[in-house]
C-alpha cells in the first residue's frame, strides 16, 4: 500500500482519499456518531435522575431525624 501512495501527489493522500472515504462511509460514520450522542444523553439523564433521588432521600432522612430529636 505504501508503494502505491509513494508516487502520488500530496493532495491525493491528504484530500482525495479522505473525501472518498467520507462519501463511501458517511452514513456509517453519521449513525455511529448519532448513537454515541444518544448514549451520552441517556447516561446524562440517568446521572441526573440518580442524583435527584439521592438528594431527595438525604433531605428527607435529615428532616425526619431532626423531627425525632424534638
Amino acid at each position: 500500500m505504501r508503494e502505491i501512495f509513494a508516487g502520488m501527489p500530496w493532495w491525493v493522500k491528504w484530500i482525495a482519499v479522505p473525501v472518498i472515504a467520507i462519501v463511501v462511509f458517511g452514513s456509517l460514520i453519521a449513525s455511529v456518531v448519532g448513537f454515541v450522542v444518544w448514549l451520552l444523553f441517556k447516561v446524562l439523564i440517568f446521572v441526573i435522575l440518580v442524583g435527584g433521588v439521592v438528594f431527595l432521600v438525604r433531605k428527607f432522612m435529615s428532616s425526619s431525624s431532626s423531627r425525632s430529636d424534638w
